[in-house]
């Protein structure tokens, strides 16, 4: 098969590209069709013409095993966005969301995995000036056979 001359751009979550199909005639948008049944989206693997009006991304966050604090906060946002767009604001409530994040960045201490909560312990008691170097490269290995499931 040879190179035809055509550009493709993969992307997730860039909903405005569903409205530059309408503008310009050599964009067309296809998306992975999905089924949802009972609460679960199931992806078909099959590509569909048109672009896609749903986002899947804090299901893919769940499946990924993204610590349930940072899905439900996800959540939260989204419903938020969709509060926002049914009420005929323009833009997103970006302020009102960065007003009620914990931080700029999620703090490792904050994640609700029972295994954090094990090294976030672990560090905050471990006096770090009293450790010989052997001593700590020894903790720091048993904080990473904890991580792998072995300590």
């Amino acid at each position: 098969m040879g190179y035809c001359g055509t550009k493709t751009l993969f992307a997730t979550h860039y909903h405005e590209l569903n409205e530059m199909e309408k503008s310009f005639t050599r964009i067309r948008n296809f998306n992975v069709s999905v089924r949802e049944t009972g609460g679960k989206v199931i992806f078909l693997r099959k590509l569909a013409r048109g672009g896609s009006e749903h986002s899947f991304g804090i299901h893919v966050a769940k499946l990924a095993g993204m610590p349930q604090s940072i899905v439900k906060r996800a959540e939260q946002i989204l419903k938020e966005l969709e509060a926002a767009s049914k009420n005929g604001k323009i833009g997103k409530p970006t302020d009102s969301i960065a007003t009620g994040r914990e931080g700029l960045q999620l703090s490792f201490f904050q994640l609700d995995d029972p295994v954090l909560e094990v090294i976030r312990d672990e560090i905050k008691n471990l006096d770090i000036n009293a450790l010989t170097p052997l001593e700590a490269l020894n903790k720091l290995n048993e904080i990473k056979r904890t991580v792998l499931g072995k300590g």
